[in-house]
């Protein structure tokens, strides 16, 4: 290890080439790991010894009581008692399984079609990129008091968006002979398409940079060999694209379990922040991050047995 990082120049052991990339390393990470042991790695011991503990807010501070039923009365409680937590838990979970494949399929395609060479591509990449932007605190906090916006979602409350959505699913079962679950994953698809494209910007990107990366000289000599355009894209961009397929499942998760609008993430807020029950919003949080934590692990292990890792020795 001595003999990589360092190496010996006039009886003097210095930083070789490997060493220097290794210390800069370090150094781009140094923030990151600062924050992480001084201030996250705390919060997150306070968070789990509240979870186990009646938490009292007083003047003075708080205190803290130990839970009854061995410290996992707030576990028992959200899992066994309070009727919400589950059902919110599953809500998020089946919002999460339908939402996923539509962005990253969404995500795919844009980036395919903006990798294109036309006149203006350079606009139309920004204009896929502005929902990133939209979702920001400030901006998103206008859209939500925008008169327009409030105007459309009492629309929906009296019905008529719901009608839509009705008359949409029925259209589909009398033209087509397409199996009912997936006439309401294709309804549900439609009638969000707009939490789709705010929710893809970044995937966008993503994908736009691995298409780019991918070499022409491999389509070259696919095209020599009598490769049609789809073949191409099946036989390199789809197999040489995929580890960022995975890249994008993961963030997409991720961004999707956590997002302010989330079903979970508000009964969590409400319960901390709103009902000052510190042990009990604690305990329904790390309940809910270790679901996050077996989806990760299960869709990582089968996204990551189809993935295609290009060698270029």
């Amino acid at each position: 290890m001595k003999s990589a990082l360092f190496r010996k120049q006039q009886g003097k052991w210095k930083l070789s080439l490997a060493g220097k990339d290794a210390l800069a390393g370090y150094l781009f990470i140094l923030p990151f790991l600062i924050g992480f042991f001084v201030i996250f790695l705390p919060m997150i011991a306070k968070s789990i010894q509240f979870s186990f503990s009646n938490m009292t807010v007083t003047s003075d501070g708080y205190v803290l009581e130990t839970a009854k039923n061995n410290g996992f009365e707030h576990y028992i409680r959200a899992l066994t008692i309070d009727p919400d937590f589950n059902l919110d838990l599953l809500t998020a979970i089946g919002n999460i399984a339908a939402q996923v494949p539509l962005i990253i399929i969404f995500s795919f395609f844009a980036a395919t079609l903006i990798n294109q060479k036309f006149i203006g591509r350079t606009f139309a990449r920004s204009v896929f990129f502005f929902p990133v932007i939209l979702t920001s605190g400030v901006v998103l906090g206008l859209e939500s008091s925008d008169l327009l916006v409030s105007a459309m979602g009492e629309t929906a409350a009296e019905g008529e968006g719901v009608a839509s959505f009705l008359d949409m699913v029925r259209l589909l079962r009398e033209y087509t002979s397409l199996p009912g679950s997936v006439i309401t994953f294709l309804s549900n698809a439609v009638n969000g398409l707009y939490d789709i494209i705010v929710a893809s910007g970044v995937q966008i990107l993503i994908f736009l940079a691995g298409l780019q990366s991918i070499s022409p000289s491999l389509y070259e000599a696919s095209s020599m060999e009598g490769a049609t355009g789809w073949e191409s894209f099946w036989k390199i961009t789809f197999p040489m694209i995929s580890p960022l397929i995975l890249v994008n499942c993961i963030y997409t998760i991720v961004d999707s379990f956590t997002n302010e609008n989330n079903e979970m993430m508000n009964a969590i807020r409400t319960k901390i922040f709103s009902e000052v029950q510190y042990g009990y919003g604690s305990a329904m949080a790390w309940i809910y991050f270790v679901c996050i934590a077996l989806i990760l692990l299960v869709v990582g292990g089968l996204i990551s047995r189809k993935i295609f890792y290009y060698d270029e020795r």
